[in-house]
């Protein structure tokens, strides 16, 4: 099972490399095959989980990895304090806001909002908020993956059309719209993305979770 997981990412990277296209990130690859092996040779997602804890162990020190990036570029980051802040909590409004409003245009009813409303924040912090609030978090957590990879492969171009050149704009871009996937998209732009990326994670997840509940207490309010 284990050499399934490596075995798949391997050939989504492979595909992705062949084909130079950004769409087919080994995220999108690897999750299909792994899926149709799984269902071909009848295996339960249970056993395919517990043969990858080495993995699900491994998570821990990658994340904390990105601690080391974050020391070494801590320079940069104190002298942009203020812009990463500001930029932080702009981004968990405006990331709420947008749910707020295409849930209500396209119709869809309360529990919609409440899970959708952490998708730009990493998936444990995510699933937490969604359920503090009533959300459904299998919804949650699909949105959130989701999110990561929107913003893993298309981010780039964003930030291209835009044409933001700023190092630390673009760290902070990639990981407040696109958190973990977002991250180890912003490392291969560059250490100082990758570093501001990672810390964008903590800081959006801490906004977020402070910023929904009053959110959600004014739209109520507006509402009534």
């Amino acid at each position: 099972m284990l050499l399934l997981t490596v075995g798949a990412y391997l050939l989504g990277v492979w595909v992705k490399k062949k084909s130079g296209l950004a769409l087919l990130h080994p995220f999108l690859i690897s999750i299909p095959v792994i899926i149709t092996v799984l269902t071909v040779l009848d295996i339960p997602c249970k056993t395919y989980i517990e043969h990858n804890k080495l993995i699900d162990f491994l998570l821990g020190p990658c994340v904390v990895s990105l601690g080391l990036l974050l020391y070494d570029n801590r320079q940069i980051v104190v002298k942009n304090f203020i812009g990463i802040m500001t930029s932080v909590v702009v981004g968990s409004l405006i990331g709420i806001a947008s749910v707020v409003l295409l849930v209500k245009a396209f119709g869809l009813n309360d529990i919609f909002l409440l899970s959708l409303e952490p998708k730009s924040v990493t998936t444990p912090i995510a699933m937490s908020i969604s359920e503090s609030i009533g959300g459904n978090v299998s919804l949650t957590a699909v949105s959130v993956v989701l999110c990561g990879f929107v913003g893993a492969v298309f981010g780039p171009l964003c930030i291209k059309i835009a044409k933001i050149k700023s190092p630390v704009s673009k760290g902070l871009s990639m990981g407040c719209a696109s958190h973990g996937l977002g991250t180890a998209r912003a490392i291969e732009m560059g250490a100082v993305e990758g570093a501001v990326s990672g810390l964008a994670i903590a800081l959006m997840g801490l906004a977020t979770a402070v910023i929904i509940p009053l959110f959600n207490l004014v739209l109520l309010h507006l509402i009534s």
